[in-house]
């Protein structure tokens, strides 16, 4: 699960929790709260697709292939590690004896559980989020290079939904259907639902589109191909997936669309498929060209790609050819969208975008992002060209032929130009303004996100209508369902709006930028940018958040898995010497065999002012290390057997400061995601000589931190060492090393950490929440630097000569500031049992080496290690509520190291940490949709669909007649949305019959059909009238490589296409469907739409009564069985 943290982000102004716009119940309530939701959900009965355990019997009937067999294991694996889980938490609540390794006493400070120095909360379920389907748990950084995910997709081709995904690699598939409440194979990543995954690909995928209609989904890629991939069929081979192997389908055909990247793709609702790239290059890829290169065998693939590589029309090349030209043809077209009501196609850069019709493919409209409408001439254009020309020449010319102010001009000019240039492309100019995502929604609005938050509103003509602002981050992704918009944000937030704007509910859905959303099997999809793809109902926020909440938060130990770490974190000033390989060993060595994790902070690796400025300049331009620290840590890592034993997961050095990590190899694949920081605290808190370095990453899930720390010297500076502390604190941010970052990755990262960093310099910065206060642990170690207060030098040695330590300890300088809650607030330290650390005479044994020289240093205990853990007053034992629980086994200074004026400090914690087992919580959710009668009666309640009433069921069109549908909706209170898509075209032989049956282009209608509107809501009571038209569009133009020929094909047949209109409610992915039959005679005869056919279409009915009712799907697929005409 992830972190309950960032709550600030939503807690503001403006924000409210999820839930609080909606009157839910609680468990004991046996009625749907009236008016709690605006409109119905229906989430698909997970009874149908509920993974039972294998009967016995199973196998006399059906003959398993060996998937089948790999699922019956799984299965059974799965139920095998529920009952594990339910012993374990019985053992653990039964077991009174104590544990073999005895944990030390520890001192913790005051201040814990307050403000920004409070464990964050954790839970089985998140308490401010409503329940999730974890499809793919958040996947290690560190296994993801070169295979991040970049875009999701969710395509329905009426056997059911099919949740796509693009990566860096290749495409994953998950089926939607049969495999959502089910775990993955052996082998797989852990958690995940089980995917189809394909070949490698060259390059990275950046764009997705899905055609239910062909069956196929088109991805462009990064390179500049567009692949063409078939759909799953998983009702065939016992839902394995067209038969083929999970790993490794191949592409059905691709082609080379652009020599830069496909930015972005979509398929008009004419079935048109439309491409954007660099430059304001936008193509279309006509539906018949798609639809020929289909037809081919699988050994044709290369003539498929031939035929639609060189069918495409070059829209910028028209457009500017008829005299006019926008900034748009000059920036890259990051993303489109096909308004379905209003059949257009909107095609946007950073700053602006433009509307097209899509069935004339002619350019309406160029506005920007403040709606102003922009032209540029082509003469201004050619003018800018000439002079980038004019400048471009004149450098090439002897430096004597220009006078000084001839030179300079001509430097601005060319400076201005890029910068022109650059601003079009986003790079300058209104950064924060900038364009980041598009959505359609079924009143036929557009609404566009920007990065600096605002979300505006837009009719479907191009006017700007209103602009809102819920949040400050960044907008990342938009989607929409029924009534409901979908907004994802750089800062993890999820927030879901009605059509007017209204803020509904929003929750923290991830650790990390949401950077798409897709919609099916009633549920929204979000992808994270780290990989993680969470389910959420379409109905949330709403009644039934809390019962799955109390459901799941029940049957918590049936999921619950305890792992044990034992992590040995160590300290050492060593006063810029090298140490002695037994030293090392004293320190390190003789306990890493016992620890699965080895932590190393290092102080003053190297000193000196001309180091620490010439690493003050590094670090300004992202470069750190040193030969000194590199020493180091190929020592350490020759000590620790590292590449065979251990591996180290990642350091940072900042001056003087270095830390390292180490983890075993046995449990590498559980640790990942290291980001580094380093913050300084010296001159100006801009010099390393003091200040501090951290490493994050995760364990099983679990975020755990680790700083070495430098703080400021001497012993009246007790203020400025609790300043140092504070500071470090509030400021440390962590960023990813950059060794490991994808162009993707980095650019989101980026944004986050300027956008953290912003906000932790603005006004209040005691808003923000500091990264170290969301870990689930923290280790600070280090020399500290507090030292003994009103004690002479004689008086200490004696002490410790005697080993008087309980005194010492109340002369402790860090022991009194923690008490009374200056520093450290919250912290544990085992109670210290070995000499002061410092100062010593170096290469002196024993205490005797304590400082003897003429400062006569007072010993104390500079070198210290503290932690906090996932404990509170109220929870202290190991759950997902306190996932993460610590105690000290070893806590001591290594007095025989002479090396250094400090002794090395070790300490050697025993971890307890929980994580959710993801593939069993996920069936645990499936059974309780599939067994929870409140929980069913509340789906069978929301999934209802608005009765309607349709006008006609046949339509003949001739010479550009237009013919009104109407569509009633019968509900007095419910909302009806439609939709009206084009199932196929068939052409009418001689004698009046529909044959040659041909399936569009992602439903889209023929050319020469206009449905106006196509989707739109229809209240209560209320009537939609729909405008079916002929429009005069009976010649196909070829094009051959982006140029029109002048060859004209005329088609003087009669036609047939079967309109599908689909019905839904308000918030649901559940439809009934009706289907009309629209006949255009080109001959002038109305022939009798006859209903014996050659190619006759299975699910399609005949219905005559023109006030017939919509009926669900299956009783649809019922009374068209005996249908013979399309």
């Amino acid at each position: 699960m992830d972190d309950l943290t960032n709550d600030a982000l939503i807690n503001g102004t403006n924000f409210r929790t999820y839930s609080e716009n909606f009157a839910v119940r609680s468990d004991s309530d046996d009625e749907f709260s009236a008016g709690a939701v605006d409109g119905k959900v229906e989430i698909e009965d997970a009874a149908l697709n509920y993974q039972k355990a294998p009967k016995v019997f199973d196998r006399f009937y059906n003959s398993s292939s060996e998937e089948e067999e790999e699922d019956e294991v799984s299965s059974s694996s799965n139920y095998q590690r529920r009952l594990d889980y339910m012993l374990q938490f019985l053992d653990r609540k039964l077991s009174t004896s104590s544990s073999p390794d005895q944990p030390l006493s520890e001192y913790t400070s005051s201040g814990s559980g307050i403000g920004i120095f409070k464990p964050p909360v954790r839970a089985a379920v998140h308490p401010n989020r409503p329940p999730c389907i974890e499809v793919r748990p958040h996947p290690l950084r560190e296994t993801q290079v070169g295979r991040f995910l970049r875009r999701i997709v969710s395509v329905d081709d009426g056997g059911g939904p099919q949740l796509w995904a693009g990566s860096e690699s290749g495409i994953r598939v998950w089926d939607l259907k049969n495999d959502i409440y089910t775990g993955g194979n052996e082998g797989e990543e852990e958690g995940t639902v089980r995917y189809w995954e394909s070949a490698p690909v060259a390059a990275a995928a950046l764009c997705l589109v899905g055609d239910g209609g062909n069956r196929v989904v088109w991805s462009g890629h990064k390179d500049g191909r567009i692949i063409c991939w078939k759909m799953m069929d998983f009702s065939i081979a016992g839902g394995r997936g067209n038969g083929v192997s999970r790993k490794g389908f191949h592409e059905v055909f691709s082609w080379q669309a652009y020599r830069g990247p496909v930015l972005s793709m979509v398929v008009s609702s004419y079935g048109d498929m439309w491409s954007g790239s660099e430059g304001g290059a936008v193509k279309i890829w006509p539906w018949e060209a798609l639809e020929k290169s289909l037809s081919f065998r699988v050994g044709e693939k290369h003539m498929a790609s031939l035929l639609v590589e060189r069918s495409y029309i070059d829209l910028r090349s028209q457009v500017t050819q008829n005299g006019a030209c926008n900034s748009i043809f000059s920036s890259d077209i990051k993303y489109m969208l096909s308004d379905l009501v209003g059949a257009k196609v909107w095609t946007a850069s950073y700053q602006s975008f433009a509307l097209w019709d899509a069935r004339t493919k002619e350019l309406l409209k160029v506005l920007n992002i403040d709606g102003q409408i922009e032209n540029m001439s082509v003469d201004s254009l050619m003018e800018d060209e000439m002079r980038m020309k004019f400048v471009s020449n004149s450098k090439e010319k002897a430096p004597n032929s220009f006078n000084f102010f001839q030179r300079s001009r001509n430097a601005i000019l060319g400076a201005a130009d890029a910068v022109r240039r650059a601003a079009a492309k986003g790079g300058f100019g209104d950064d924060n303004r900038r364009i980041e995502g598009l959505v359609a929604t079924v009143d036929g609005m557009i609404w566009i996100g920007c990065a600096n938050g605002l979300l505006v509103q837009w009719d479907g003509n191009g006017n700007r209508l209103q602009d809102l602002q819920h949040h400050a981050f960044a907008v990342q992704s938009l989607c929409t369902v029924g009534t409901r918009i979908w907004v994802g944000y750089i800062s993890g937030i999820v927030q879901v709006l009605d059509l007017s704007g209204k803020l509904l509910g929003q929750w923290m859905a991830h650790q990390s930028p949401v950077i798409d959303l897709a919609v099916g099997a009633s549920y929204m999809f979000t992808l994270a940018n780290h990989g993680g793809i969470r389910g959420w109902s379409i109905s949330s926020p709403g009644p039934l958040d809390n019962i799955f909440r109390a459901e799941l938060s029940g049957k918590e130990f049936l999921y619950t898995s305890l792992e044990n770490v034992k992590i040995m974190a160590g300290t050492w000033n060593v006063a810029q010497g090298r140490a002695a390989p037994d030293s090392l060993i004293s320190w390190i060595g003789s306990s890493a065999a016992d620890v699965d994790i080895v932590v190393v902070g290092l102080q003053e690796v190297e000193m000196g002012a001309g180091f620490l400025a010439m690493s003050a300049a590094r670090e300004t331009m992202g470069l750190e290390g040193s030969s000194a620290g590199q020493w180091w840590l190929d020592m350490i890592g020759k000590m620790l057997d590292e590449g065979s034993t251990f591996s180290r997961v990642g350091s940072r050095q900042l001056a003087g400061l270095l830390i390292s990590v180490w983890a075993r190899n046995n449990i590498q694949g559980h640790v990942g995601d290291v980001d580094v920081a380093a913050v300084p605290c010296g001159l100006g808190r801009a010099i390393g000589n003091k200040g501090a370095v951290g490493l994050r990453m995760r364990v099983y899930g679990r975020v755990m931190c680790f700083v070495n720390c430098h703080f400021a010297a001497h012993l009246e500076a007790v203020n400025r060492r609790n300043a140092d502390f504070d500071h470090v604190y509030r400021t440390m941010f962590f960023s990813r090393p950059s060794s490991i970052l994808n162009g993707a990755a980095a650019g989101v990262s980026s944004s986050v950490q300027v956008l953290r960093t912003t906000n932790a310099m603005s006004v209040n910065p005691v808003d923000v929440v500091p990264e170290l206060s969301e870990a689930d642990m923290v280790v600070f170690l280090g020399d500290f630097n507090y030292r003994l207060d009103g004690i002479s030098y004689d008086e200490a040695r004696d002490f410790v000569s005697q080993r008087c330590f309980d005194w010492l300890r109340e002369r402790d300088q860090l022991r009194a500031e923690m008490e009374a809650g200056n520093v450290f607030q919250g912290m544990r330290e085992a109670v210290i049992k070995f000499p002061p650390t410092y100062k010593f005479e170096k290469h002196q044994p024993g205490l005797a080496g304590y400082d003897s020289g003429e400062k006569k240093r007072i010993p104390a205990w500079c070198d210290r290690i503290l932690f906090r853990d996932s404990r509170s007053a109220s929870v202290s034992t190991c759950s997902l509520e306190c996932p993460v629980v610590a105690s000290v086994l070893l806590y001591e200074a290594c007095m025989d190291v002479t090396d250094s004026d400090h002794k090395p400090v070790r300490c050697i914690f025993n971890v307890e940490v929980a994580r959710v087992d993801e593939t069993v919580r996920r069936q645990e959710f499936g059974e309780i949709i599939r067994s929870n009668e409140k929980v069913k009666r509340l789906l069978e309640e929301l999934a209802k669909v608005p009765e309607a009433i349709v006008s006609t069921n046949n339509i003949i069109l001739q010479n550009q007649d237009t013919s009104i549908l109407r569509i009633t909706n019968k509900s007095r209170k419910d909302k009806a949305i439609y939709e009206i898509v084009c199932e196929g075209l068939s052409t009418i032989n001689e004698n009046g019959q529909a044959s040659d049956h041909h399936p569009r282009g992602s439903f889209g209608f023929p050319r020469w059909l206009q449905v106006n509107p196509a989707a739109g809501i229809i209240q209560g009571d209320q009537t939609a009238e729909i405008a079916i038209r002929h429009e005069e569009f009976q010649t196909l133009e070829e094009f051959v490589d982006g140029v029109p020929q002048n060859f004209w094909c005329e088609d003087a047949r009669d036609k047939e296409v079967m309109l599908l209109i689909k019905v839904r409610g308000s918030c649901t992915t559940e439809t009934k469907c009706h289907r009309i039959r629209v006949r255009y005679s080109i001959t002038g005869k109305r022939t009798p739409m006859n209903r014996k056919a050659n190619n006759p279409l299975p699910s399609q009915t005949n219905l005559l009564r023109s006030d017939f009712k919509l009926s669900g799907s299956c009783d649809v697929v019922d009374q068209l069985r005996n249908l013979n005409s399309p």
